[in-house]
């Protein structure tokens, strides 16, 4: 099936909370960007996403941390695109008194939030996958 995968750090504009703390919200963007990119690569369009199934946080996001979000496509109908997505902290602010720009590489991609849902791309809008992967390649 379809992979993808996005690597963002996320700014200061991006806090919205006191400590820098960063909201879901956010997060679940992520999930939109990369449900986005799944479907131009399957489809050939950007399709629209119509549900969550579930999403879990279950590590908070701050400022100066980088994530790695995934996601696949684990189902596919006639119209209906299921994704299934994860979200990785990798780098994170260290947090150093007197150094504000210090981080830290973990050792082991941090488990940050996860997700399952669906979208679509109506009939008329999918384009067959040969002819657009034709047209990208030059082939």
């Amino acid at each position: 099936m379809d992979k993808a995968m996005l690597r963002v750090r996320v700014s200061e504009s991006d806090v919205h909370y006191g400590g820098g703390l960063v909201d879901g919200a956010f997060v679940v963007k992520l999930f939109g960007d990369v449900a986005t990119e799944l479907l131009i690569r399957h489809d050939g369009d950007e399709g629209l996403f119509v549900a969550y199934d579930l999403i879990e946080f279950q590590e908070p996001v701050y400022a100066g941390d980088y994530l790695e979000v995934r996601g696949w496509i684990d189902k596919e109908g006639k119209t209906s695109r299921h994704m299934q997505f994860e979200v990785y902290k990798v780098i994170t602010n260290a947090k150093i008194e007197g150094q504000p720009s210090a981080c830290n590489v973990l050792s082991e991609p941090l488990p940050v939030a996860t997700a399952g849902g669906t979208c679509v791309v109506p009939l008329q809008l999918q384009r067959e996958r040969k002819n657009f992967e034709t047209k990208i390649t030059g082939d």
